[in-house]
């Protein structure tokens, strides 16, 4: 157990002092954003407003083609 805390806390200090490192943790704070975004748009369920939205809007589409029909 010892082991892998020396491995993780040697990793975490070679990743502060590389700039690469900070790019790419920057990237993952913008991807978490975008997903968090996401899921507020469209919810996790059903429930999400731009899902509640194109479900309207499709059953209004099949309704009327299936009245012009």
């Amino acid at each position: 157990m010892l082991k892998y805390y020396i491995k993780t806390t040697e990793a975490l200090k070679r990743l502060r002092t590389d700039q690469d490192g900070v790019v790419s943790f920057e990237y993952i704070i913008v991807a978490a954003c975008i997903i968090g975004a996401v899921v507020a748009a469209f919810g996790t369920g059903t429930g999400g407003a731009i899902s509640n939205a194109l479900t309207a809007g499709i059953t209004a589409i099949t309704t009327a083609f299936t009245a012009a029909v």
